[in-house]
């Protein structure tokens, strides 16, 4: 039986090498051309980090594989499953696109023991490992400075120029120079990852695919994070690096073996599936220098990707600082962001934004920037993402396509960054995390849908003939009539709800009483009114405003691992704290769910943008009043 999946097993792994030595020079995607249709390269790894990469023809299929890896790896494949991101490859391997990663993993459970044994038989079955020290993975091959950095490295290594490890951080990465010894790409192998069975550092104790150090990001799949966000950052506008997926071969990387030790005169060349990022020269990161020099312009960009991935682990080391007006002197800067192998998670957890304080951050966008974010479309990032990396979780892309309509929409009701950000962000409020004010929305969504297919139930039975209850104990009538999406709509535009000068009604409805009068104005009639005011009612019962958790199982603060903050109440990922809770789960939805939980997201937003407006307006006057001299 395999382990649990959270109990990590604190013993070593022995990792097989391919027993063909690996030669040639690197390669890319079109080495497929002009072989007969239906032949595609896959690269399979197995759960201790060994990579086999085989071609494939129309016949082939799972257990085919199996056998090859068995023969060439010498691991055992008995009671273990190929899988394909999300997909389980049974037999049929019609699914598996080009130059794609699959991964052998155990199966919790043991088959019946009518499973045929599969023994390598016969010499068509051999296979060696013929690729060269770096194989691009998928069709980064054609990017011109990607030819040119791998063969740059491809050179040094042959001249003797060998890798260079690098000791901080939680997981494996290597320093990759050319033949003048200047760094100038980091490799992390995805099985040297925090918790991944050849992490060099001792973080030790799970298989790949298995929850990480952030339980919605596998461990093994950052790698493909770090790919993800170059390929989100369309025309550079964040200034991430090239980045790329590859399969390389060296005998610097670390094999967790027992038996001989890993000493270094028994080292072989292995090979292993990881990210290849181009090094950007720098003069420090943004924790060794004040922020307030930094560019307003690279802080929105940088939290406007930020933004659209969830990025969970954005803080000061993961930003390097590059200096344009000459060596000594403090002017103009440069930001340049690294290390996303944190972002899009498979569920919404607490995102972690270093600059979501930062004076820049509350500046509004600009022009510019505002004209970029409207250009972005979700749908046709997710299906970008799926071309080039079709190992990506389906779950991660419904992160990404929440939080990209989140910022639209955000930016459209005239939110800066630091509102956005705070909006996603959890807070401690009584040693209890609470959602944050982005998952109050999605819980509402929710809320609204589960309550729709309980009307849909009873409507087909012949019983009650409403539309949804509100379910609240403050409305004045029982059935409220429909909230107007055209209406939410128009008040966007008019950048929020028209009512007392500088103040929200929405957030009034916490603090006067019945017998106090609320002015309106002419934009909002006092119906149109009513039908927000029972909206927020309704919303306030699962925390917008004032969030409560008791309703969905926060985490007391002290039930941590670690009681240490970065800034505030936020958190780092570095600091190695215990999982946190999962309030939204999107997996779990089918396709028409989903699209029925988008449409009520964003007519539940305006509301939610409305009382984050009017809660900043009351904290700057609150501040202002008290600064007075």
């Amino acid at each position: 039986m395999s382990r649990e999946l959270d109990s990590p097993v604190q013993t070593q792994m022995a990792v097989a090498v391919p027993n063909g030595p690996c030669t040639g020079e690197y390669h890319v995607s079109t080495r497929t051309e002009g072989k007969p249709a239906g032949r595609r390269r896959v690269f399979v790894q197995t759960e201790t980090g060994c990579v086999l990469g085989m071609e494939l023809d129309r016949s082939d299929n799972a257990h085919t594989v199996k056998r090859r890896l068995q023969l060439a790896l010498n691991v055992p494949t008995e009671e273990s499953s190929l899988t394909f991101g999300d997909l389980i490859l049974n037999n049929d391997l019609s699914a598996v696109r080009n130059d794609s990663p699959l991964l052998l993993t155990r199966n919790c459970l043991h088959r019946s023991s009518s499973t045929p044994c599969l023994s390598p038989t016969g010499k068509n079955l051999q296979q060696r490992d013929q690729s060269g020290p770096i194989e691009i993975l998928g069709r980064f091959g054609r990017l011109a400075r990607i030819n040119e950095l791998v063969k740059d490295i491809v050179t040094a290594v042959k001249h003797g120029v060998d890798p260079i490890p690098v000791h901080s951080g939680l997981g494996g990465a290597y320093y990759f120079r050319n033949k003048k010894g200047e760094s100038v790409a980091i490799v992390k192998p995805t099985d040297e990852e925090p918790f991944a069975p050849n992490n060099p550092k001792g973080f030790i104790g799970k298989a790949l695919g298995q929850p990480g150090l952030k339980r919605s990001v596998r461990v093994g799949e950052t790698g493909f994070r770090e790919v993800a966000a170059y390929l989100l950052d369309r025309d550079h506008f964040a200034n991430v690096p090239a980045t790329v997926l590859v399969k390389i071969t060296h005998s610097v990387f670390n094999v967790n073996d027992g038996v001989n030790g890993n000493k270094l005169h028994n080292r072989k060349k292995v090979s292993k599936i990881a990210s290849l990022q181009q090094f950007i020269p720098h003069d420090f990161d943004a924790g060794d220098h004040g922020t307030s020099s930094f560019p307003v312009a690279a802080v929105h960009r940088i939290g406007i990707l930020d933004v659209r991935i969830f990025n969970t682990d954005r803080h000061a080391g993961n930003l390097l600082v590059r200096k344009l007006d000459g060596v000594g002197t403090f002017g103009q800067v440069e930001l340049i962001p690294i290390d996303h192998g944190l972002c899009l998670p498979e569920s919404l957890e607490d995102p972690y934004f270093e600059w979501i304080h930062w004076p820049q951050a509350s500046i509004p966008f600009s022009e510019d920037e505002l004209e970029y974010i409207n250009n972005l479309d979700p749908a046709r990032d997710s299906e970008m993402l799926r071309m080039e990396l079709p190992m990506i979780r389906e779950a991660c892309l419904r992160v990404l396509v929440l939080c990209t309509i989140f910022l639209k929409e955000a930016a459209i009701f005239g939110l800066c960054l630091a509102e956005i950000g705070e909006m996603m962000s959890r807070e401690f409020r009584c040693n209890y995390e609470e959602p944050s004010e982005l998952e109050v929305v999605c819980l509402e969504a929710r809320r609204i849908l589960a309550d729709r297919e309980v009307i849909v139930l009873d409507a087909e039975g012949g019983e009650q003939e409403f539309q949804f209850d509100l379910d609240c104990e403050d409305a004045e009538v029982d059935m409220p009539p429909k909230l107007s999406r055209d209406y939410l709509k128009k008040g966007s535009s008019q950048n929020g709800f028209k009512g007392v000068p500088g103040r929200n009604p929405l957030s009034r409805l916490d603090e006067c009483s019945e017998e106090d009068e609320i002015e309106v104005d002419g934009g909002l009639g006092w119906d149109q009114f009513q039908n927000v005011a029972k909206l927020s009612i309704s919303m306030k019962k699962v925390g917008l405003g004032e969030r409560n958790l008791w309703n969905y199982g926060g985490i007391p603060k002290g039930a941590r691992a670690g009681g240490g903050t970065s800034s505030g109440n936020r958190r780092s990922a570095n600091e190695q704290l215990a999982a946190t809770t999962s309030f939204v789960t999107l997996a779990d939805m089918s396709e028409e769910e989903w699209n029925l939980f988008l449409e009520r997201f964003k007519e539940l937003l305006y509301p939610a943008f409305a009382n984050r407006q009017s809660a900043t307006l009351r904290q700057r006057q609150r501040l202002g009043s008290s600064c007075q001299f």
